[in-house]
């Protein structure tokens, strides 16, 4: 990765917040109690994506999903558990049958549990293994704020409430990001994030056979040869579970071709789409600019990763450093 694509967390903190926004988290924080916990992370999940490529994006998608529900504290990772009061967020529209990737967080909290035990939390393995699926898929990589503590607790009301959807509108997101003080130029970055990975074609249906407002025919800011492509790879009454890809140019890649494909009106998700159907709106002139410029998009990319991970944080002496991610202590 060169130098131009790795953005420093503390010149991005004095941008963001005139250097006052992270006292408490620090990317040196396991510099002396477990100083290779990055190395780690990567080696697992390098090997893991040898044998699913898609396992970047899902990787990804964990840390956005944590963040937006209770903040950044490894929720998303627990089993409902009613004994000891968890809901579990896994079962909720967004998530159920469509976040994935568990297995290699598994994986790195037990190698990290090994060499240095009780050190890392798994809220703090989310946002490790984000950058690094980021920058393994050619994307920027940044410095990652660390410190967070694990919570104790999930809610599956807030995450059906929080998390976006396929058909919201453009001033549902906007309301969802900025209650979580992520504004505009954070919201289309990180949508940005679609540009590799893949979305489950019971998400779409509607939109490319009965949507909504227009007399059952699709909808009509679907380019027409690219709808043909979906009905075709998603056939009406067809399987539940299977999946398209969300950057139909370069899937597997982390790069801007998502905004010329919303540009050309080839956004896979409703979603995605309005944030260039909107006439007037301020995602119009920002897809335009990240759809030019790759740099910018990286840019703006990182710094709404780093103003995310620092939503609702536990430090401190609060929350716990879980020994196991699915389960509280």
């Amino acid at each position: 990765m060169g130098l131009s694509n790795t953005i420093p967390a503390l010149l991005l903190s004095i941008l963001i917040f005139g250097g006052l926004g992270y006292a408490q988290l620090t990317s040196d924080f396991y510099s002396t109690t477990c100083p290779n916990v990055t190395v780690i992370a990567r080696g697992l999940i390098e090997q893991a994506s040898r044998s699913d490529v898609r396992l970047p994006a899902k990787v990804m998608r964990l840390h956005f999903h944590d963040c937006f529900v209770n903040g950044c504290d490894g929720s998303v990772l627990l089993d409902a558990a009613p004994a000891d009061g968890v809901e579990g967020e896994k079962g909720v529209l967004q998530n159920a049958n469509s976040l994935d990737g568990f297995e290699v967080i598994d994986d790195i909290k037990t190698a990290l549990e090994n060499v240095c035990p009780g050190i890392v939390s798994c809220a703090d393995i989310l946002a490790i293994a984000a950058e690094i699926s980021v920058s393994l898929a050619g994307g920027p990589s940044w410095d990652v704020l660390l410190g967070r503590r694990d919570g104790r607790t999930a809610n599956s009301a807030d995450a059906a409430a929080s998390l976006p959807l396929a058909g919201d509108s453009l001033d549902i997101l906007t309301s969802k990001f900025s209650v979580h003080d992520l504004d505009t130029t954070d919201l289309v970055a990180l949508s940005g994030a679609h540009t590799f990975g893949r979305v489950q074609c019971v998400v779409i249906t509607n939109r490319l056979y009965n949507f909504s407002g227009n007399n059952g025919q699709s909808d009509p800011s679907i380019e027409p040869e690219f709808l043909q492509t979906l009905r075709r790879q998603c056939p009406q009454g067809g399987s539940g579970t299977t999946r398209v890809n969300l950057d139909s140019t370069s899937p597997d890649s982390f790069d801007n071709d998502y905004f010329r494909n919303l540009q050309n009106n080839r956004g896979v998700m409703e979603s995605d789409q309005i944030l260039f159907s909107s006439t007037g709106a301020p995602t119009v002139s920002l897809v335009n600019r990240f759809a030019e410029n790759q740099s910018e998009f990286f840019r703006d990319f990182a710094r709404g990763m780093i103003k995310m991970g620092n939503v609702r944080t536990l430090t401190g002496t609060e929350g716990e450093i879980r020994r196991d991610c699915r389960r509280i202590n």
